[in-house]
Formats: structure tokens, sequence, C-alpha cells
């Protein structure tokens, strides 16, 4: 059983097991796709953003109806007190006009706590679902996400959320690095400039698929139905 994908249908193995896969929502905070927040601070358009809201809430509708199926948040912010912000970060997001820690219609410009850093409530976390405060763009670095994948078992990774070229292809590339077999899903995803969208996507199918395949969230459905009238049948 696998996902129609590109350049080939995943997972690799053949093998779409609920049990063995986790569904990453990357940083679908305020900050990022909200009004006032990070993103709009910075005069990039929203709707390059919030793109992948809808398509995101109605997968996890269904995921979290499959038993076994691990959903996982992430949230990117700092601390109240800036000591995990490193200061070329801070320089850089004060040129674009959104400095990290000022003060901004959400609150704090991503810092841990405030109304910009919380998760949109379309996609808001429900019990059981871990979600993992991170300091930087990758969802490994200085947290227990694989810590937490291995404790469960998971070896297949489905990547969503934003931004497409940054957070989630950075947390794509760590996976690779450490053998998780990834999903990126075009629908799910979106990036403040759609040509850096495109190109993530595009640098994901080179090589056979260097760090995986590419999707969408309805060929994802589609298989996930199969899956279960297989296993009625079975």
């Amino acid at each position: 059983m696998t996902v129609t994908a590109t350049p080939y249908h995943w997972p690799y193995d053949g093998k779409l097991d609920p049990s063995r896969t986790a569904l990453l929502v990357i940083d679908m905070q305020t900050d990022f796709c909200g009004e006032g927040g990070y993103v709009e601070r910075m005069g990039y358009d929203l709707s390059l953003t919030t793109r992948a809201i809808e398509p995101i809430r109605r997968l996890l509708e269904r995921v979290r109806e499959i038993p076994g199926f691990t959903v996982i948040h992430t949230r990117e912010g700092h601390k109240p007190d800036l000591s995990d912000l490193p200061a070329n970060k801070r320089w850089r997001s004060k040129q674009a006009g959104a400095e990290i820690g000022s003060e901004g219609p959400m609150g704090r410009i991503l810092v841990r706590g405030e109304p910009g850093w919380e998760i949109i409530p379309p996609l808001s976390p429900i019990a059981g679902e871990p979600v993992i405060d991170k300091p930087g763009k990758g969802s490994f670095y200085a947290t227990d996400l694989d810590l937490i994948l291995s404790n469960r078992g998971i070896t297949h990774l489905i990547l969503t959320g934003i931004t497409t070229d940054v957070c989630v292809h950075t947390t794509m590339r760590e996976a690779n690095d450490r053998g998780y077999e990834c999903l990126i899903l075009e629908d799910c995803t979106g990036a403040t400039d759609f040509s850096n969208h495109k190109a993530a996507l595009h640098m994901v199918t080179m090589q056979g698929g260097v760090f995986g395949s590419v999707s969408d969230s309805e060929k994802l459905l589609a298989a996930l139905a199969m899956m279960e009238i297989t296993t009625r049948r079975s």
C-alpha cells in the first residue's frame, strides 16, 4: 500500500503502516500565518502561508480517526529572556522590520507564551499529541523529537506546515540524515514566496528523491481510504 507521489510512490518499502508513521504539523502559529504576526509584520502576503490551513485541517481530522497514527506539532519561538536567541538571528529579524522579542499586535514576536507564538485554533493539538518547542528552524535541533519518534517506533514521516523552504525543508533534511522515510505534501505547505515553495519541493525530487517524495493531501487521503478497505477485507 503506497501513496501516489513524485519521484516515487511513498513509502519506498511499500508499507503504509500507521503505527510506524507520524504526521508532523510544523509551525502553524499565528506568527507565521495570522494577522499581526511575524510574517505579516515583515510585509509578506499571508495567503501564501494560510493556503496550508484547510488541507491540514482536513488531513488531521482523518488521521485522528486512525488507531496508532501519531500526530506531532512544532512551534518555533524563544525564551522570554531571549537567552536562546542567536545575536545574528535577532539582527536579521530587525533588518526585516520584525525584530524577534519586540512588541507587536500579537505580543512579543516569536516569544514563547505570547499569543503570536500559539498554534492557530483550527489546528490546535488535542490530548495526546506532542508539541515540540524549538528555538531554530529544524525540528530536531535542541529538541527531543528524535527521542519521541524512536520511543514510538516511528520510521516514516509525513511533513506539513510552514514555511516549505525554511522550517519544513530543514526538518526534512534533518530527518533524512537520521534515516526517516519522508513525504512532503504540496498543498499542506506554504512559503512567503511561491517560487521558493516550488523550488523547495523540486529539490526533494532530485536524484530519485534525495530527501524523500512529494505528494498532496488528496492522494494521501485516497491511500488511507484504500488501506482501511484492505484492512477490513483481511
